[in-house]
């Protein structure tokens, strides 16, 4: 693939793919890899690719875009967030500890306290928003900071640079799912690592699993994260890298009407009669909003919380009853969600047994405040 001018701006960047096109027959988009092996040339020599779980064409064209989008020195795409979350953790010394947010995505939280319960680390938690807890669960041998913000589903918001202040040797790894390039960039802020689940805003269209990790620092833990995507065979395939592609082209675009339509439904909601609490960023009374205007400087996101003045039997009911707001798991794509929570985690990840976790698509924020508002109507008036 050629590649022009890479001093552009990222909205560009992604839109024009950092503007690579098919040499062979000029085609605008790029051709689908599905290759699992490469032939060598007449010296014997690899073209540039081996073996598919190495990386392949499409895999490394849409990791060239995110270095771009995080102005990042390297990138790797992964065959989902998890995946790449698996791969740092394998990179560390035998018992080491690790500190990580009370409340985070509990699927990657699950798998940290699996590798604890076998004796492989020892895990200890802090308050998103409180630096002080942090730095009280800190220790001499703490290998890894594991910093989510905002966190789900609660969208804590956690002062990264202040993080970096206080992580000490440690590695600072970021996840920024929900805070993606065009609002945060966490390696300026002093990550080592921003990781995000390409699943979720880079995709945008519900369609692909995927992960990436994204680094300034080319060291040799950089280099053991490539092995052991290697040996896992975790690296991105071919079709799904390319779906992955289509649907970072639009990020831009979606993540502003995304913010737009979120600010709106969080203010209306924000003191409704029938809700509890709003759990949103960007309402100026929430206790995240300063550091979130700090360092999300491009909008506050689609994710929000409604915790309604509801049992946990009627906040599962509300659930069921939207019609736009579809009743599903996952965030970030065009079409908005509605999840009841705890029924997904269970109850040991403190999630309130009243709170509805939405992601925020596209749609006209008319329609979708109207959805809520029948939808609560018919299970509490």
């Amino acid at each position: 693939m050629s590649q022009r001018n890479d001093k552009l701006s990222a909205e560009t960047i992604a839109a024009q793919a950092a503007g690579q096109i098919d040499p062979v027959t000029g085609a605008v988009i790029a051709p689908i890899h599905t290759a699992v092996t490469f032939a060598r040339d007449e010296n014997y020599d690899l073209r540039g690719y081996m073996y598919s779980r190495y990386g392949t064409p499409n895999c490394v064209q849409v990791e060239k875009v995110l270095c771009g989008l995080e102005q990042s020195a390297d990138a790797m795409a992964f065959n989902s967030g998890l995946s790449a979350a698996v791969a740092i953790l394998e990179t560390l010394p035998m018992g080491v500890h690790i500190v990580v947010p009370e409340n985070m995505y509990f699927g990657v939280l699950v798998w940290m306290q699996r590798q604890a319960d076998k004796g492989m680390l020892t895990l200890s938690t802090y308050t998103p928003s409180d630096l002080d807890s942090l730095s009280a669960v800190m220790q001499d041998d703490t290998a890894l900071v594991w910093v989510e913000t905002p966190t789900n589903p609660t969208w804590a918001v956690t002062d990264i640079a202040g993080v970096a202040a206080l992580k000490r040797d440690a590695l600072l790894v970021v996840d920024s799912t929900t805070a993606p390039p065009p609002t945060t960039q966490a390696l300026s802020l002093g990550a080592d690592f921003v990781f995000h689940s390409g699943t979720k805003y880079l995709n945008g269209h519900s369609d692909v699993t995927a992960g990436f990790l994204a680094t300034n620092d080319l060291n040799p833990r950089w280099e053991d994260l490539r092995e052991v995507r290697k040996l896992q065979g975790t690296a991105l395939p071919g079709f799904e890298a390319w779906l992955l592609m289509r649907g970072m082209r639009t990020l831009y675009v979606r993540w502003d009407k995304a913010c737009e339509n979120a600010m709106k439904i969080a203010t209306y909601f924000a003191d409704h009669p029938l809700i509890e609490r709003v759990q949103y960023p960007g309402l100026p009374g929430d206790p995240g909003h300063a550091v979130a205007t700090r360092q999300m400087t491009r909008g506050f996101g689609g994710m929000m919380s409604i915790l309604p003045k509801a049992t946990q039997d009627q906040s599962r009911e509300i659930a069921s009853k939207t019609e736009l707001f579809l009743p599903a798991t996952s965030l970030g794509g065009v079409e908005s969600l509605i999840e009841h929570r705890i029924t997904i985690e269970g109850s040991d990840y403190g999630v309130a047994p009243n709170l509805l976790r939405i992601s925020v698509g596209i749609e006209n924020a008319d329609d979708l405040i109207a959805d809520l508002e029948q939808a609560i109507s018919a299970v509490l008036v």
